[in-house]
């Protein structure tokens, strides 16, 4: 009876050993440069440099604006996985903030917002990385301008990914008629939950700390 019940925890042991994925984090944080929310832009580069503060060696952080066209390697501001040594990482954590701190001192407003392209290409982004844990920030007022051609109807697979917008703005007209706002949340989420990911909004930036 003992070596019954030994065998059963061994086996129970060693299936739950095979099952732990990578623990890793992968964070790509999409970046809305359009129009007046450009003068939102500080507070963006504190959730970087905070989100910096929070990931370890071996996880992923890219940056990328969001513009006119933004299913596009060229949009990435900056990417990197952390060396697993402390010293490298911490290197590589000043390189990054001081590339993102150089981009935002001379972005120009883009004409255009195209949130899905984005969405898309952090998707893939992250899937080459192979976290075990993908997070999605979109720093935007949530706001799709597309340009005269651009086709964007279409489902971006996000099974297993946390969607995150932060500091959604209300634009003028939000003022006027409140519902514009909620619509534009509501849209978003239905989107993102429809393909399998999870969607919240936190515009209080503090609360940063326990999604981290």
């Amino acid at each position: 009876m003992r070596r019954l019940t030994y065998l059963a925890v061994t086996a129970l042991f060693v299936a739950g050993c095979s099952d732990a994925g990578p623990r890793n984090i992968g964070v790509y944080l999409l970046l809305d440069t359009s129009g007046t929310y450009t003068e939102q832009l500080d507070k963006a580069e504190q959730i970087i440099n905070y989100t910096l503060t929070r990931l370890n060696g071996l996880d992923s952080f890219a940056v990328a604006r969001i513009d006119t066209g933004s299913f596009s390697e060229k949009d990435i501001i900056a990417k990197v996985t952390f060396d697993d040594r402390p010293s490298a990482a911490n290197a590589q954590k000043r390189l990054f903030s001081e590339t993102i701190h150089t981009f935002l001192k001379s972005v120009r407003p883009a004409s255009h917002t195209d949130i899905t392209g984005g969405l898309l290409q952090a998707v893939q982004f992250l899937n080459e990385k192979e976290p075990g844990r993908k997070i999605i920030f979109i720093f935007s007022d949530l706001k799709e301008d597309l340009m005269e051609g651009y086709v964007r109807d279409f489902p971006v697979p996000m099974e297993n990914f946390e969607v995150v917008a932060l500091n959604v703005t209300k634009l003028s007209s939000d003022n006027i008629d409140p519902r514009e706002y909620l619509d534009r949340l509501d849209m978003w989420q239905a989107r993102v939950e429809a393909e399998g990911g999870s969607w919240r909004v936190i515009n209080d930036l503090d609360r940063l700390e326990r999604l981290l």
